[in-house]
């Protein structure tokens, strides 16, 4: 590997944890600690099938299994837990230190590693493949579930692991056909179908980079530290194949839109782009609000046109898939996870409906606030509309992923692709703990295949240390609020705020 260069622009001058920047020792113990991580992580994902990661049966054409070593549910949890703390310390010190831009070398070992390997850390990329298929095929996904599907003799629908065996599709039409095409390229093979996919999130991930190496010009170390070179973001992220890459990719390209093109066009490209991530997952509507929020307040054409594009896409292809798409989003909305403070709430108020609507009410105002202790505590890095956009969105789904009672780790992609765009400080620590707490509590992610003891063990963080570390990452954010927030104008020149064409 080529020596990684320092990025001067990286240095958040003036910024909270500036004074704390690495020396040459401090940098490389740093860089030992992510080649491990990642090394651990990609012998989790090329190892045969095991409690992490459910078998796809027979490979195909695509890539098969290049370790042939059986994991036990021990093991694997045990190198999940080592690669997610040794990743965190190394990221606690990119953020303490300037960041380092990766060479492409190293970046492109990361894409290939990823598409050797089979996804693990839940059994998403089965539903996925079976959404895709019911599609495919020609019937409603988001009405039929998977066990009832064609009797359950189905070659990819029938892999799906409990508990979403009886459950229709959650997911919007935009990443369902996306789906759809990769069962079409996949046929009646299951590997081959979730093997498309991760390439699908394999391409987002770059394209998360490529557009934020645009928006974000003298920030590359900064974003290969908390993006590229992430190894949680990368786990729960690519590794795990989640959609949540594609929404992101899709969001973040609709800011690099409106930030690269200054007219109506780009306007609507990037109303375009945001509509395809809400018709993903629509949770990512907020991205909607960062860019009207960042427009100039005399360009109301603008916030017109995108808001427009957006209702047109978004519309059109809600009227496609039908009424149902969001059939199952009340439900999930309601869900209170294990891993969260708020299962202390729900169980307190006894557990039922109204416990349900009480705390998804608390949830919401609590996200509210969070919102603005965020917004006090980070500043763009930058004064144009690229950087100002990328930072509200941070702020949105931090508040959001920080707040929600049903939460889970993937849920944080998105926030870390746009956090390069804030001065580091303590908004980094917070989402950092909270990034790594959630990543051991669903460690080794399915429900299937844990022997008794693991089972204890990882329970037993889920339900009992991740709320507890979760309240304290509430409590720091707001207690570092209240102390005053580091938000003042943006950090250097306004370097992309003239308009580009």
């Amino acid at each position: 590997m080529h020596p990684v260069s320092h990025t001067a622009s990286d240095a958040d001058g003036g910024g909270p944890l500036s004074r704390l920047a690495l020396g040459p020792t401090g940098e490389r113990a740093r860089l030992g600690l992510l080649l491990v991580s990642f090394a651990l992580l990609l012998v989790v994902g090329l190892a045969l099938p095991h409690a992490a990661a459910p078998d796809l049966g027979p490979r195909g054409w695509a890539p098969g299994t290049l370790l042939p070593v059986t994991l036990s549910p021990a093991l694997v949890t045990a190198a999940m837990w080592t690669a997610y703390v040794l990743g965190a310390v190394g990221v606690l010190l990119a953020v303490l230190g300037r960041g380092t831009e990766l060479p492409r070398s190293f970046v492109a070992a990361l894409a290939v590693g990823a598409a050797l390997t089979a996804p693990f850390g839940s059994g998403d990329h089965v539903s996925y493949a079976a959404y895709g298929r019911i599609l495919a095929l020609g019937d409603n996904p988001w009405l039929v579930s998977p066990v009832t599907w064609r009797g359950g003799s189905d070659p990819v629908v029938s892999a799906v692991e409990a508990p979403w065996t009886e459950e229709p599709s959650v997911y919007g039409p935009f990443a369902t056909i996306v789906q759809g095409l990769t069962s079409l390229g996949g046929g009646d093979n299951l590997r081959q179908t979730v093997w498309l996919w991760q390439l699908v999130v394999i391409a987002s991930w770059l394209a998360v980079r490529w557009c934020l190496r645009r928006v974000l010009p003298g920030r590359e170390g900064r974003i290969d530290a908390l993006w590229t070179a992430n190894p949680l973001v990368f786990s729960v992220g690519v590794l795990g194949a989640h959609v949540d890459l594609l929404a992101t990719a899709l969001a973040v390209g609709a800011v690099w839109a409106a930030h690269r093109y200054a007219g109506l066009g780009g306007a609507a490209l990037a109303g375009t782009l945001a509509a395809l991530a809400i018709s993903s997952k629509f949770t990512y509507a907020v991205v909607l609000l960062a860019l009207v929020v960042a427009f100039p307040a005399r360009r109301l054409a603008r916030s017109a046109v995108l808001l427009a594009a957006a209702a047109v896409v978004a519309g059109g292809l809600h009227l496609w898939a039908g009424p149902h798409v969001y059939d199952q989003l009340g439900r999930s909305a309601r869900a209170v996870s294990l891993a969260t403070p708020w299962r202390w709430v729900f169980e307190t108020l006894g557990g039922d409906l109204d416990a349900r609507r009480t705390v998804s009410g608390l949830a919401a105002l609590l996200a509210v606030g969070f919102a603005l202790c965020l917004w006090r505590v980070v500043r763009p890095a930058h004064a144009g509309l690229g950087a100002t956009a990328l930072t509200g969105v941070a702020v949105l789904t931090g508040a959001y992923a920080l707040a929600a009672p049903y939460s889970l780790p993937w849920y944080d992609v998105v926030v870390w692709a746009t956090l390069p765009a804030v001065v580091a400080g303590v908004a980094d620590l917070v989402l950092l703990l909270r990034l790594w707490v959630m990543s051991m509590a669903y460690t080794p992610g399915r429900v299937l295949g844990m022997t008794p003891g693991v089972e204890d063990v990882t329970m037993t963080a889920r339900t009992s240390v991740a709320p507890v570390a979760l309240l304290v990452a509430w409590v720091w954010l707001v207690t570092s609020a209240v102390r005053g927030g580091s938000r003042r104008r943006p950090a250097g020149p306004p370097r992309d705020s003239a308009p580009r064409r």
